[in-house]
């Protein structure tokens, strides 16, 4: 509704994770960083971790964007199922034909197509999104699949995304095995209030901005003290901020708006 009148040419606080809009913080830029380096050195399991909403699957997006044709990606974003679940959503997604197939024959066809893509020049990697959903059964069975290799090489990258309870998870001794081979590791922390500022003003300028709605000081100390920095908290009392400037003609977005776009989302009186 307040596209037009604003002047912007799309949403800039949409909550979909579009690596178009990604912010370029320092910490974002050094985990992607991380990301590349792991899979661009074949390191075999790479780790990223961080809050809820703090820009993982973002991330992650920017990530594939960033592998050239050289590179055959699967992309897990749901992992909670069982063993032969998991093994039939990932043979899926390299576009293998899993139905019917038993337990060991599936891995028999991953197998088969990771030594083709070597033999074609080409990597596999393997990305697993809200990783700490996963069980130890389940993240036994990632590991036993990074080894399916060669006399010199692995053949599949595994990169694991999640909130901190992942890194928990890894913790359990039966996993040892596992967090022993992730020998590239990043978490991801929360923008700080200078970073979040810099953050809503680049979506907006994405988004089209011409310099207007503009956010006070105060507003953006509550933005602040509500988000803690958090992109998809910031997202969520943004847009709502600016349905209320559009409701008030006015591009000014206040302290008092912001109030008011809290209230809308929280349903907190004295917010």
């Amino acid at each position: 509704m307040y596209l037009e009148y604003y002047g912007l040419k799309q949403a800039p606080f949409d909550l979909t994770p579009n690596p178009r809009f990604l912010f370029h913080s320092g910490k974002h830029r050094e985990a992607l960083n991380h990301l590349l380096y792991g899979i661009r050195e074949r390191k075999g399991f790479v780790q990223l971790t961080g809050e809820v909403g703090a820009g993982k699957t973002t991330l992650c997006r920017a990530l594939l964007e960033q592998l050239n044709g050289k590179y055959s990606t699967a992309l897990i974003l749901n992992p909670v199922l069982d063993t032969n679940e998991l093994v039939k959503a990932i043979g899926t997604e390299f576009g293998l034909n899993m139905r019917g197939l038993d337990h060991l024959d599936m891995i028999t066809v991953i197998s088969e197509f990771l030594i083709k893509q070597v033999e074609a020049g080409r990597e596999t990697i393997l990305i697993i999104d809200e990783a700490q959903n996963l069980t130890e059964d389940l993240l036994e069975q990632v590991r036993l699949l990074s080894n399916i290799e060669t006399d010199d090489r692995k053949l599949l990258q595994i990169v694991l995304l999640g909130q901190p309870e992942l890194r928990e998870r890894l913790n359990s001794h039966r996993l040892r095995q596992l967090r022993q081979r992730i020998t590239v590791r990043y978490h991801l922390a929360s923008l700080t209030r200078f970073e979040m500022a810099q953050y809503i003003q680049h979506r907006l300028q994405f988004a089209g901005s011409g310099g207007i709605p503009t956010f006070t000081g105060p507003a953006l100390w509550r933005v602040y003290q509500y988000s803690r920095g958090i992109p998809r908290l910031i997202n969520a009392v943004c847009d709502k901020a600016l349905l209320a400037g559009y409701v008030e003609h006015t591009d000014r977005i206040t302290y008092r708006m912001i109030g008011r776009a809290l209230r809308e989302l929280e349903g907190a009186i004295h917010a």
